[in-house]
């Protein structure tokens, strides 16, 4: 791949949707700014993330709501994380969960995976779902993933059970999307595998990991709130203006 002459500033598509339904807030819409953009690289992917966006695929977007601030950003510090008792537990019960880091794929394994996941998301949770294609598939996390994106697959016995969607930046590791076999609840994957990106920072020397959206009030967020230490922004501050990122307190709960 040719990389362009700024990287920080390479030939993009901007553009925003129109509003929809907000997944995470009963009563409220979303309204996304989208930068469409073929040749991103790992300077570019990290300047963003460290300032609040997200990425799937060629697509680089952050919410721009009309009045509501909600989505925080929110990072884990690798390098002072402590597993808890019940992480260390998670950990324990995937001893021979095996694990693979690659370049992402896209294989029938991978899809009826995806698909399996999100009935079952959506019968447990409510979560609106349709069936994924292969197009859609590669579109939203094989495409996009130059050099800095890859996938970790959770093997037990040798049946693919999860899949996890990283970018490796310059500071830390983006997680981007998991998902796992419902038959394999019981191993916390969606824990180990936030665990296992931890200790991969470190291994490379990384100092965080970029969580995505925490927003105040919604269930689906609070497992993020448990891996101290954390920090926050708010906000979504333009590149030449440094984040402002903040100590991470979760609220109390009642």
């Amino acid at each position: 791949m040719k990389k362009p002459a700024d990287p920080l500033n390479p030939e993009s598509t901007d553009f925003c949707m129109l509003d929809y339904p907000c997944a995470y807030l009963p009563g409220r819409d979303v309204r996304m700014l989208y930068r469409y953009v073929r040749q991103a690289t790992p300077e570019f992917a990290s300047a963003v993330i460290r300032r609040g966006w997200r990425r799937f695929g060629n697509y680089f977007f952050h919410p721009i709501c009309q009045g509501c601030n909600a989505c925080k950003s929110l990072r884990i510090d690798a390098q002072t994380f402590h597993p808890s008792r019940s992480q260390r537990r998670v950990v324990r019960k995937n001893a021979a969960t095996e694990i693979v880091l690659r370049s992402p794929t896209i294989t029938p394994a991978h899809l009826q995976l995806y698909n399996r996941y999100h009935r079952w998301k959506a019968e447990k949770d409510g979560w609106k779902h349709r069936e994924i294609n292969e197009r859609e598939y590669y579109e939203n996390f094989v495409e996009g993933a130059h050099d800095f994106g890859y996938e970790v697959l959770y093997f037990h016995d040798e049946i693919l059970v999860g899949v996890d969607l990283i970018d490796i930046l310059d500071d830390g590791i983006s997680a981007i999307y998991f998902f796992h076999d419902p038959d394999y609840a019981r191993l916390s994957l969606g824990t180990y595998s936030l665990i296992y990106q931890i200790g991969l920072a470190r291994r490379l020397g990384k100092h965080w990991v970029y969580l995505g959206y925490w927003v105040d009030g919604c269930k689906a967020f609070t497992y993020k709130e448990n891996f101290p230490p954390e920090e926050l922004l708010d906000g979504f501050p333009p590149l030449e203006e440094s984040p402002a990122w903040i100590p991470f307190n979760p609220p109390k709960k009642s």
